[in-house]
């Protein structure tokens, strides 16, 4: 079924189809290729990122995709071990020196507490079981490790501007790629990290309006991302796991923050 799909150039996948990113596999490392947000993503996590805590710290990279994350890491001391479904994706992450690792964020094939880091960039917002991803980042993590996510929230205004509008502009976010069905609830995010020990604070994120003008203008090959108030559309997150697991409670939000 899915060569098939391949196959066929002007065939409408569904919604969140894995199928998409072997169809767009060549795009991965355009600078201005149909996911070149997903660089400027990648270059936003890796701030939240610690220092590496110990000689061979493990980094998990959740929905690895083509290893965006990669070049960004570099130096940092982390062991990057990449996890996806999509073989041409984990082919090119390999090349960027992700140690690849074929498998499902929802039953990741890696032992409890391997990962010093545990990054789900742009996948929380894929998956149909929410609560089953969280608890599987949060289970890869050891005692006093780092969640890094970044997602999108479960509003009325993201479903405009993420599938509305991100959608029709090229370079934003290739046509059906969300399911708007499955944007991230931020109340039960943050209630499900907690249950898996990573008390979570978020604050939402944006291009940087200038440089996306210059982007789209031929000016700039990259955009970068500000913190913003609102976390009512794109938002990051960053928790550290605790010895022992707390009772869900709400998320706070990362004090503001200036560009």
């Amino acid at each position: 079924m899915l060569s098939s799909l391949l196959d066929r150039p002007r065939a409408r996948l569904p919604r969140n189809d894995p199928a998409l990113y072997e169809r767009l596999a060549d795009h991965w490392w355009r600078p201005r290729g149909r996911f070149a947000m997903l660089h400027w993503l990648a270059a936003a996590r890796a701030r939240l990122v610690p220092p590496a805590p110990r000689p061979g710290a493990v980094l998990v990279d959740l929905g690895c995709g083509g290893g965006l994350l990669a070049p960004h890491l570099s130096g940092s001391g982390y062991r990057h071990l990449g996890v996806d479904l999509s073989p041409s994706a984990l082919r090119q992450a390999r090349r960027h020196g992700v140690t690849a690792v074929r498998g499902n964020v929802l039953a990741v094939p890696l032992r409890d507490a391997v990962a010093d880091v545990v990054v789900a960039g742009e996948i929380l917002e894929h998956v149909p079981d929410l609560d089953r991803a969280v608890a599987e980042a949060c289970r890869l993590l050891r005692p006093g490790g780092t969640l890094v996510l970044d997602t999108l929230a479960d509003t009325a205004l993201c479903r405009w501007l993420a599938v509305g509008v991100a959608e029709r502009l090229p370079g934003l976010a290739p046509r059906g790629v969300h399911d708007p069905a499955l944007l991230v609830d931020r109340a039960a995010l943050a209630a499900a990290c907690a249950r898996g020990g990573v008390p979570l604070e978020i604050r939402g994120i944006r291009p940087r309006l200038p440089d996306l003008l210059a982007w789209a203008g031929g000016r700039r090959d990259t955009v970068r991302m500000v913190p913003v108030p609102s976390t009512a559309v794109l938002f990051q997150g960053r928790g550290r796991k605790t010895d022992h697991p707390r009772s869900p409670q709400r998320h706070r939000e990362h004090p503001r923050r200036t560009a």
